[in-house]
C-alpha cells in the first residue's frame, strides 16, 4: 500500500516505543489476537481503524487529535497517489 516512507507508520512505531510497549501488548489491549495488526500499521501496510484511535491515543499517552491528524495526512497522501495512478491509466486508455 505505501509507496514511500509512511509518516504514520514511523509515528506509530515511535509512540509505541516511547510508551515502552511491545506490539503484542498493544494488540492485546486493543483486542487483537496477534501483533500482526500493529506490525502492519508500523510498516505502512495498513492504517489503524478510526474506531480505535481514541483508545490507541490513550494507550500511547498522546493527543487523539494529533493521532487523527497524522492518520488524515496519510490517507490524503495515499488518495493522491491513487488518483494520480488512475489519471495516468485513463490517459493510456
Amino acid at each position: 500500500m505505501a509507496t514511500q516512507e509512511s509518516k504514520l507508520a514511523a509515528f506509530l512505531k515511535e509512540c509505541r516505543l516511547k510508551s515502552g510497549l511491545s506490539q503484542k501488548e498493544v494488540s492485546s489491549v486493543l483486542g487483537y489476537e496477534t501483533a500482526q495488526f500493529v506490525s502492519n500499521w508500523e510498516r505502512g501496510v495498513s492504517s489503524p481503524p478510526i474506531s480505535i484511535l481514541w483508545k490507541l491515543a490513550g494507550l500511547y499517552k498522546i493527543s487523539a487529535q494529533k493521532l487523527f491528524d497524522v492518520v488524515l495526512e496519510e490517507e490524503l497522501r495515499l488518495t493522491a497517489i491513487n488518483l494520480k495512478t488512475r489519471f495516468k491509466q485513463a490517459k493510456s486508455s
